[in-house]
């Protein structure tokens, strides 16, 4: 996923909480890692029992929120095995507790609380927020954003790199002469691929590329082969292609990105306005003013 960019004002402690959450049900991917792309199974269906206690396609996906970005790091044949194993793991330590009568030990007791008001807001920004961002919206800001990424070309060329400028002129005096530009790039260029690419760097836009070489590319002809140019590597003779406007991001690109967005800006409204309705109470003044300044002032 594309990582969160929270808005500026967002205070630490909420983008914290905000993380905490997953975004898990903005996007509804437990489900889809679970189901793996096959036809997907209700979140009752049992997948294994233990001890005769079911495991089911929902304790999967609640697994699969508890490990969150880590389960990047699982190879995708491998997720569903891993989400299992953790659940049979959870269920086996769950049936020892309460075999060991902790049911009624203060500790368990304490964390029950903290972890039914965990579900709680999850199944409440799931509701409240995940739910209410709309195709049109997203759409909108889609849009938005698209209209303010500025029109720029890019250019497809070639290359061949040496090491000194006479190396350089003595290959530019060879391809005005006629020689074959991708047949000298496979000959002479000392870019480690240039062997099997004859010198084609594809498509680039100016910034992908370092300035000297850059400003170059770019101010010269489709067909037009360059002088020599120098850069921190060496020096370039470059070959322009094509060029071409550059493509911008699409929807399906920038679905995720907008997603978290609009989640986030959800959030922060709906966190002021029950903060703002609820009265919190911290004695001491020295932590509650510490706690003030990571939640940052009403909106």
């Amino acid at each position: 996923m594309t990582p969160l960019k929270f808005p500026a004002k967002l205070p630490a402690l909420l983008k914290t909480l905000v993380l905490a959450l997953g975004l898990t049900g903005l996007i509804a991917w437990p489900m889809a890692v679970v189901a793996q792309e096959q036809p997907a199974p209700g979140p009752e269906t049992v997948v294994a029992t233990v001890g005769g206690e079911p495991i089911t396609e929902a304790d999967l996906a609640y697994i699969a929120e508890d490990i969150g970005a880590e389960l990047n790091n699982i190879p995708p044949d491998q997720i569903r095995a891993v989400l299992l194993a953790q659940a049979i793991d959870l269920k086996l330590m769950a049936q020892a507790g309460t075999t060991a009568g902790l049911e009624n030990d203060p500790l368990y007791k304490t964390r029950l609380e903290y972890l039914t008001d965990r579900a709680l807001r999850r199944a409440f920004t799931q509701t409240a927020i995940s739910d209410t961002i709309t195709p049109e919206e997203i759409q909108a800001e889609y849009d938005k954003q698209v209209a303010a990424i500025p029109n720029e070309d890019e250019v497809h060329a070639r290359h061949i790199l040496v090491t000194t400028e006479d190396d350089a002129k003595a290959i530019k005096a060879e391809l005005d002469a006629g020689a074959d530009f991708v047949t000298l790039a496979k000959e002479k260029s000392i870019e480690p691929n240039a062997a099997q690419s004859g010198g084609d760097l594809g498509y680039f836009k100016a910034a992908m590329m370092v300035k000297p070489f850059a400003d170059a590319a770019f101010a010269m002809e489709v067909g037009q082969v360059s002088e020599p140019i120098q850069t921190q590597f060496g020096w370039h003779i470059i070959k322009l292609e094509d060029r071409r406007p550059a493509a911008k991001p699409t929807l399906e690109q920038l679905t995720p990105q907008i997603g978290q967005q609009l989640y986030v800006t959800k959030y922060r409204a709906k966190f002021d306005e029950l903060r703002k309705a609820t009265p919190i109470e911290i004695p001491d003044q020295a932590l509650a003013d510490g706690v003030n300044t990571q939640l940052g002032p009403l909106q």
